[in-house]
């Protein structure tokens, strides 16, 4: 049964996440909860990174304690992400969800930055962010910033000025032929073949054939099938966390009822997600002038916000950012973010580069703009800082 926050299936080291994550200053403003710690990714335990090894490995002995009974004991596993469910957003609308809600787990750790494009990177290949180098949703590259998802520059297509098997060279599944249930049109593009690559795609064009292929791969043997739905995670965008976003909720359990009924005995569902959400209303902050005279390039995303800068500004930038924004948001300059390990263990030279030089992280609901990506205006909900909503994410199981 999905745990309440205070008894997880992680044990002490997940309750302290969690802990850590609850605590909240007095709000600044009517309905603006201010984030007081960050919620770091618990790179090596309970931690999205650690979830396809741990699959990989589970007819071995010493599995680890946060990965639910049912995956250990089953004999077939299907692993289902549902991108944008956060374990914060989920547990206050259990009762949408009564499928979910009676499989057991609990809350894990994302990676950081919460974005889709550095959080699938890490749940396929097994790495942390700074092991696998996508460290973002729009990260600085030679060529220009890189929208990852797009895998585009401002000069357009990028998959031939940066090849995606060279910008992240390691293997999806531990190099094992994992075959993945994903949206049809997502076959070839710049970033599956970045994070799934050597995987086999099967595509999907609506939602009820995801249950249908699952059941076929699973019937021809597969010891391991990722399946892939990404709806609660637009629909979050576009409209917000209010009714259209329970509406969703509603349809993805019976997704998932589905899904568990095709299963035959041996085999388990695994649920997770790459990250949660926070409703932010308000348009994103513009960075005062005196600040962004000393910035040359912005990247990463509105709630991880990387600011490049002129060279020997970096503290002085910084300094001013913590004055202006250190009430909002987290202000941390590179080498602290390496220092801390936000990214996990420190990058090479290459990865560290992709870097911005002050980061910006949210921890209220707001956004930092940047002019470059218009697109991110239109966004109601968001995600990509280290709050509690936004870092844990779901680890559930169920089978026989």
């Amino acid at each position: 049964m999905l745990a309440p926050m205070d008894h997880v299936a992680g044990g002490a080291a997940a309750s302290r996440l969690v802990d850590e994550g609850r605590r909240r200053e007095p709000p600044r403003a009517a309905g603006s909860a201010v984030e007081e710690s960050p919620v770091l990714p618990d790179y090596g335990g309970a931690c999205l990174s650690e979830v396809v090894p741990a699959l990989l490995g589970r007819d071995r002995s010493g599995s680890p304690a946060w990965l639910p009974d049912a995956a250990r004991r089953a004999e077939q596993v299907v692993l289902l992400v549902l991108d944008g469910l956060g374990y914060e957003q989920l547990l206050e609308r259990r009762s949408l969800a009564p499928v979910l809600a009676s499989m057991a787990g609990g809350p894990i750790t994302s990676v950081a930055p919460t974005t889709t494009a550095t959080a699938l990177t890490s749940l396929a290949t097994g790495l942390a962010p700074s092991d696998h180098g996508v460290v973002g949703y729009r990260v600085a590259t030679r060529r220009g910033v890189l929208n990852v998802l797009k895998w585009a520059t401002p000069a357009g297509d990028a998959r031939a000025s940066i090849p995606p098997d060279q910008f992240q060279p390691h293997a999806a599944f531990r190099g094992r032929a994992c075959p993945v249930v994903s949206r049809a049109e997502f076959a070839g593009s710049g970033f599956t073949e970045a994070h799934l690559r050597g995987s086999r795609l099967v595509g999907w064009r609506v939602a009820s054939s995801l249950p249908v292929d699952v059941a076929a791969l699973i019937a021809e043997g597969e010891p391991l099938v990722y399946a892939y739905y990404d709806g609660i995670d637009k629909v979050a965008h576009d409209t917000g966390l209010g009714a259209h976003y329970d509406a969703e909720l509603r349809a993805v359990d019976r997704l998932v009822e589905d899904l568990a009924a095709v299963l035959p005995v041996g085999a388990a569902l695994v649920v997770t997600a790459d990250h949660g959400q926070v409703e932010v209303r308000d348009a994103p902050l513009e960075i005062d002038a005196e600040i962004s005279q000393d910035v040359v390039q912005f990247s990463g995303e509105g709630r991880f916000r990387w600011l490049h800068v002129s060279p020997g500004a970096t503290e002085n930038v910084a300094e001013r950012c913590r004055q202006r924004y250190g009430d909002v948001a987290w202000v941390r300059t590179r080498d602290e973010i390496v220092a801390q390990r936000w990214l996990g263990d420190p990058p090479s030279p290459e990865v560290e580069r992709r870097l911005g030089d002050v980061a910006l992280v949210a921890r209220a609901p707001v956004a930092f703009f940047d002019p470059s990506d218009t697109g991110e205006l239109r966004l109601v909900s968001r995600h990509g800082s280290v709050t509690a909503a936004e870092m844990l994410v779901p680890l559930l199981a169920t089978g026989s």
